[in-house]
């Protein structure tokens, strides 16, 4: 018997301690060649150069935390003592990252070091390193954040500071005493790596664990169930649901942890949360996870809890119709994965393509456009992609409408219009026929922007504006969201009235402090196939 079973993992004790079977064993072959077949795993050369870009953050957060040391009065010495550290989490700290995949980086720096410091000095840093390609700064972010592109490999870092003096090498950010006196963006910020360590020691055997996440991973996101922003488990959440079954077989291979993934989902009592420890006390008066307590912990469809302190639910955004479509595809899921395991359909079977423009008979489209630059059309996009959810909630309410499916990926265009008329009409959402519409990269063009210096053209922008000055056309550029609609219609009345919905979705958008009448649109169109 495996000595994992001498220890308890979660809330409960194991459903089986049972050891793998030849036949287990062998669908577990089958499914990491698949797995390598679809691309999952990146070369030993890709992960070797992600290590050196690491490397070479740590350093850049060593010298930045001295020079802001030294700027604030300290000894060469002193400043140097002062340390800085970098910590991964998400897919990275987790391991199961793939080629193409960012890293997303936590730079702790002592209690003398601010957020301002590392929007100005740390980037200044960044911009003098031949290594960097790209960069983009949101220090508004709800977790402020600096976008790079370095040595090829895309990173996402963000920054936290303690209430320390010194950030040795030696620092964990496992003592929850660490937590006091930080703001609720420290506290963010430190929230994911704090998170994805505690996942990864409650699991009984990493690396079933990392094959087992990297399969469902995979499946959720060819069933465009995979995303928190339209009310789908992100990446966390699908993490704490595999380690969660993990914990229930801790002997098992990781091909029967996929299997039992989707036979006990189906089958969970839901509202009941899926937890891998109990919810701790803590130092801090913060709000932890409790319905009993609160409200609206007692409105979470299915809460995933999250095993630091403070614990959250990380799947508070799931609405009515988005737990009905994830629980329609755990279904397809738990039905495929008896006829694999019985050899009767393949491993890529389970990984199919979702059919969501094919599923339903109405759909909503919902465009948001601007007559601006990339970088406003990005904000504006991502500020309406934010209020999705929101619209699918309010649809709900309507008693002909028994399901709307938010679809998880925007589409982005530009579009060059003869003149004001033009331009109006296709930022509504009207297809022109005089209108030159090509696909867009909105975050390249913004970050181009961010780039340039006073007065320079970036290569995309200026191709946009010599071709739009050529043409003698007005710049528009547009992103759509679609949402599925299942629809019961009344035999007496068969329209469908969604003018409440919308009319509420159109004013929270346009209450958006940077929302310009002359520049942002936002449009809702029915489309029926």
């Amino acid at each position: 018997m495996n000595s994992s079973t001498t220890k308890t993992y979660g809330v409960t004790p194991p459903i089986s301690t049972a050891a793998p079977t030849e036949h287990e064993i062998a669908m577990n072959e089958k499914l990491i060649e698949e797995l390598k077949r679809e691309g999952s795993f990146e070369s030993e050369a890709e992960s070797q150069k992600r290590v050196q870009v690491l490397g070479k953050l740590q350093s850049l957060t060593e010298e930045f935390v001295k020079t802001v040391s030294m700027q604030k009065g300290m000894s060469e010495g002193m400043a140097a003592d002062a340390g800085g550290k970098i910590f991964t989490f998400g897919s990275y700290r987790l391991g199961v990252y793939g080629p193409g995949s960012d890293i997303d980086t936590l730079i702790v720096v002592p209690k003398h070091v601010t957020r301002e410091n590392f929007f100005d000095v740390f980037q200044k840093l960044l911009r003098k390193c031949p290594e960097l390609d790209e960069i983009a700064a949101v220090p508004d972010a709800f977790v402020p954040i600096i976008k790079i592109k370095f040595s090829g490999i895309s990173v996402d870092l963000i920054c936290a500071k303690l209430d320390i003096p010194q950030v040795p090498l030696s620092l964990t950010l496992d003592d929850k005493n660490l937590l006091r006196n930080l703001d609720e963006k420290d506290l963010r910020a430190l929230n994911g790596t704090r998170v994805t360590d505690e996942i990864l020691n409650l699991v009984p055997q990493t690396i079933v664990f990392k094959h087992a996440l990297r399969a469902i991973k995979l499946w959720a996101k060819r069933r465009a169930i995979y995303s928190n922003v339209m009310g789908f488990p992100g990446g966390v959440a699908w993490a704490m649901l595999v380690a969660r079954i993990c914990q229930l077989y801790p002997n098992a291979i990781s091909a029967t942890i996929i299997s039992k993934f989707f036979h006990i989902l189906t089958k969970w009592s839901w509202p009941q949360p899926v937890m891998l420890k109990p919810i701790e006390d803590g130092p801090l008066q913060v709000r932890v996870w409790n319905p009993r307590l609160y409200p609206p912990d007692r409105g979470h469809r299915m809460p995933i809890i999250t095993p630091a302190y403070p614990s959250m639910c990380a799947t508070h955004n799931i609405s009515a119709s988005t737990q009905k479509v994830i629980m329609g595809e755990l279904s397809r899921g738990a039905v495929l994965m008896d006829d694999i395991m019985m050899g009767k359909k393949t491993w890529t079977d389970l990984f199919a393509k979702h059919d969501f423009f094919f599923r339903y008979k109405y759909y909503l489209a919902v465009y948001a456009s601007s007559r601006g630059t990339a970088e406003q059309q990005l904000k504006w996009s991502g500020m309406v992609e934010s209020k999705i959810r929101l619209l699918v909630n309010k649809l709900e309410w309507i008693d002909s409408i028994e399901l709307a499916h938010p679809f998880v990926k925007e589409f982005d265009k530009i579009h060059y219009c003869a003149d004001d008329e033009e331009a109006k009409r296709v930022a509504d959402g009207e297809q022109m026929e005089g209108a030159t519409t090509v696909e867009a990269d909105l975050e390249k063009a913004a970050k181009d922007e961010e780039t340039k210096g006073d007065g320079e053209k970036t290569e995309a922008d200026a191709a946009s504006k010599d071709e739009a000055e050529e043409k003698k056309k007005i710049v528009v550029y547009t992103t759509t969201f679609f949402i599925g609609l299942e629809i019961k219609l009344d035999p007496k009345n068969k329209q469908l009235d969604i003018q409440w919905p919308c009319k509420e979705f159109y004013d929270t958008c346009r209450s958006w402090p940077e929302y310009d009448e002359d520049i942002n649109c936002i449009c809702v169109r029915n489309i029926r196939k």
